[in-house]
């Protein structure tokens, strides 16, 4: 029998605060939903990366981390840029799969 492979979902922020809470919701619907398959292991997450937003993303982002234990954060102090943010979200992520989405959910998660 096959091990079940880790994926990390890594997420890219800049000033998202509108839209972290429905792509939290959505992406931690995928995770389950894929978990509870056996498609994916139950150690999975996602990976949201500030890229140094000026709004209230980080604050959201610290709170959703408190809430669930498959969201972590990094944090950026300024802003270095979306390819930098998916460079660290990559460097961070330790899971067999890495998958990259923007926080908007413009593609289907």
């Amino acid at each position: 029998m096959s091990e079940t492979m880790k994926l990390v979902i890594v997420v890219p922020c800049y000033n998202e605060e509108e839209v972290l809470k429905i792509a939290s919701e959505a992406l931690r619907g995928v995770l389950d939903d894929l978990i509870h398959k056996g498609k994916i292991a139950e150690d999975s997450f996602i990976l949201f990366v500030n890229d140094g937003s000026k709004d209230g993303t980080y604050k959201k982002l610290q709170k959703l981390h408190e809430e669930h234990d498959n969201i972590l954060v990094v944090n950026f102090s300024r802003n270095f840029g979306k390819e930098s943010a998916i460079y660290a979200g990559l460097h961070y992520a330790s899971g067999s799969y890495i998958s990259i989405i923007d926080a908007d959910l413009q593609q289907d998660p």
